[in-house]
C-alpha cells in the first residue's frame, strides 16, 4: 500500500486521533443548531484552530469538519448543493494545517451518516446512499485528504454504500460504528455483526472499529468484541469522554485527563491500533493519551473487570455478542472524576 495512513501504520504500534469536534467548536461558539460545516468557508481560522489543537496535543490524525456534510444533512440548512464546496475546504483547511506539522499528520476526511433511514424499513436506496457518499468523498479528495472516515453509522447498509461510495472515489477508507444501545448498534449489530461485515466487503477499510457511544467502558468492551471476533484489520477505538452532565447551561462530559490515559492504554491492550476520543475529549485529554501511550509499557489484555476498576462500570449487562437481551448493569459509575 503506498497511501499516508498505511505507511505510517507500517512504523508505530500505534497511532493518536483527534477528539471531540462538535465540543471543541462549541466552545469556540457555534451555536446549537447551526450547521458545522459552513463554518469551513464562513469561520476558516476557527477550523484551523480546531485541527491545530489536536496536532499541538500529540495527534498522529484529525478528521476534518464535514461529519454532516451530506447532502441530506445540509438540506436542512439549505446548503445541499454545497457539498463539494464544503467538503473540499474541510480538507484543504486540514492539509493546510497537516502540511505545517514539521511530523507526519494524517488528514481524515469526516463522513458521517445521512441521518435517513435505507430501505427498507426507510426511504433511502443503497444507490442515493451510494450517490451522496460519492458526491463528499470527491470533495474531501480534492482537498486534499489522506483516507476517508465514515463514522457514527448504524446500519449495515449505509456501512456498505460508503465503502462503495469510496471504491468509485478512488480513495482509501477508514470506517467505525457507534454502538450505544447495550453494546449494540442503534439498527441491532454487535462487535462480531462488524467485523463479519468488513470482512465481506469488495472494497475493505485500512482500519474500522467504534467511535462514540455510552462511554469509555463500553467502548472497551466492544473493541475486545472485535479481537474475539478475529479482527484482522487495525482496530480503531475512538471512545466519549465519559458521560455527558447537564451542569450550568452546558454539557460537560465527566472523564477526566487521568481517565482518558487509562483508556488509552487499555485500549492500545485490547489490541486497539487507531486510538483517540469523540465527544467531550478535549486538548487535554489528548496531551494525557499521548504521554501516557509513549511511557507506560503495554500490558496484558485487560478483563471485563480492569476495565470497570479503571473506568467504570458498563451500561448493560452484555454487549449482545452472547446472544443476551439489553438488560442493565448491576452497576453504574467512575472509580474516579
Amino acid at each position: 500500500m503506498t497511501d499516508a495512513l498505511s505507511r505510517l501504520l507500517e512504523t508505530r504500534d500505534w497511532l493518536l486521533a483527534d477528539g471531540a469536534t462538535g465540543t471543541n467548536l462549541f466552545n469556540m461558539g457555534l451555536s446549537s443548531g447551526d450547521a458545522p460545516e459552513l463554518w469551513n468557508t464562513d469561520q476558516p481560522d476557527k477550523i484551523r484552530k480546531l485541527y491545530s489543537m489536536a496536532v499541538e496535543a500529540g495527534s498522529d490524525l484529525f478528521l476534518t469538519n464535514s461529519f454532516g456534510g451530506n447532502a441530506s444533512r445540509l438540506k436542512l440548512h439549505d446548503a445541499q448543493d454545497r457539498v463539494f464546496e464544503l467538503n473540499r475546504a474541510a480538507a484543504e483547511l486540514g492539509r493546510e494545517v497537516a502540511d505545517k506539522a514539521g511530523r507526519p499528520v494524517i488528514v481524515a476526511g469526516s463522513v458521517g451518516p445521512t441521518g435517513d433511514i435505507m430501505a427498507p424499513m426507510g426511504s433511502l436506496t443503497h444507490a442515493v446512499a451510494v450517490e451522496m457518499f460519492h458526491e463528499q468523498a470527491e470533495g474531501l479528495k480534492a482537498g486534499g485528504a489522506d483516507v476517508l472516515w465514515v463514522e457514527t453509522i448504524s446500519a449495515g447498509e449505509e456501512f456498505r454504500a460508503a465503502a462503495e461510495a469510496f471504491e468509485k472515489a478512488g480513495m482509501p477508507w477508514c470506517g467505525t460504528m457507534s454502538f450505544d444501545t447495550a453494546g449494540r448498534t442503534m439498527m441491532g449489530l454487535t462487535s462480531a455483526d462488524m467485523v463479519k461485515l468488513v470482512g465481506k466487503l469488495p472494497n475493505a477499510p485500512l482500519a474500522f472499529g467504534a467511535n462514540c457511544g455510552t462511554g469509555a467502558s463500553d467502548l472497551m468492551r466492544t473493541v475486545l468484541g472485535f479481537t474475539a471476533a478475529g479482527a484482522e484489520q487495525p482496530i480503531i477505538a475512538k471512545g466519549n469522554a465519559g458521560i455527558p452532565k447537564y451542569h450550568d447551561g452546558h454539557i460537560h462530559y465527566d472523564g477526566t485527563p487521568e481517565l482518558m490515559a487509562d483508556y488509552a492504554c487499555l485500549a492500545r491492550d485490547a489490541g486497539a491500533t487507531i486510538i483517540g476520543g469523540c465527544c467531550g475529549t478535549m486538548p487535554d485529554h489528548l496531551r494525557a493519551m499521548r504521554e501516557a501511550l509513549e511511557t507506560r509499557a503495554p500490558g496484558e489484555r485487560p478483563t471485563l473487570e480492569t476495565i470497570v476498576e479503571k473506568l467504570g462500570g458498563f451500561s448493560s449487562a452484555s454487549d449482545g455478542t452472547d446472544g443476551a437481551g439489553p438488560g442493565r448493569a448491576a452497576r453504574r459509575g467512575r472509580r474516579r472524576s
